[in-house]
């Protein structure tokens, strides 16, 4: 009877373990506005007006040392507007859509939450998410630490090392870029991805990268 007991906790220790290890780190993705509507699809301003130039948050995605990742995790933990009521004011300017038609971007952050964030409820739950993004944001401010090196959103065209390096530099983990083409054909910054640990709590140096690459000079645009 005890070694049943006993088999029966190491069972137990094992589920609970494996559920509250789901997945292996977040990617953080922070997104240039400028690049996005820059293209030929082109974008719309949110329905409380044009965003500041600035990088804006598009998520805090789970994801698994293998280079895949869980999605739409829980459907009974549906995105709910009143966990995010004390940061609604910062998520409106640090988290805005660019979607068309313009609207609140409350598609985007339940699109996020219902596809990403339930897939880390072992470790935050709705408020704590989108708390940890924004605190995220603030923490690498991205715009500071290329402006910092001279790299401006004026349209001109600055090297992908340069711009890896700047914010190397200043967050002190290596960024992945990603870029997309302008109405013209040309390459552009158009997201930054940082890695976190699985805690949500530090970024780490990313055990994987996504696919996709730039040009070996790509352009910033203005917004």
């Amino acid at each position: 009877m005890k070694f049943i007991y006993s088999l029966f906790v190491i069972q137990l220790l094992f589920v609970v373990s494996a559920f509250s290890q789901d997945f292996d780190f977040f990617y953080f993705v922070q997104q240039w506005p400028g690049s996005y509507c820059d293209t030929q699809k082109s974008c719309c301003y949110p329905s409380t007006g044009k965003p500041a130039a600035d990088f804006g948050i598009h998520g805090l995605w789970p994801n698994y040392n293998d280079g895949t990742y869980p999605s739409n995790c829980d459907s009974n933990t549906p995105f709910d507007r009143t966990q995010i009521s004390s940061v609604l004011k910062r998520m409106k300017s640090e988290w805005p859509t660019l979607a068309c038609p313009s609207n609140d971007g409350i598609n985007f952050w339940t699109h996020e939450w219902e596809k990403h964030g339930t897939c880390s409820e072992s470790v935050l739950d709705q408020h704590s998410y989108f708390q940890t993004a924004l605190d995220l944001k603030h923490q690498t401010n991205l715009l500071q630490a290329l402006t910092s090196k001279g790299i401006k959103p004026n349209g001109e065209s600055y090297t992908l090392q340069s711009i890896k390096e700047a914010i190397q530099e200043s967050v002190g983990y290596t960024p992945f870029v990603e870029c997309n083409v302008d109405t013209s054909g040309n390459s552009q910054l158009y997201q930054v991805y940082l890695c976190v640990d699985n805690s949500g709590s530090s970024l780490i140096e990313c055990p994987v990268y996504p696919h996709g690459k730039c040009g070996s000079e790509i352009e910033f645009p203005a917004f």
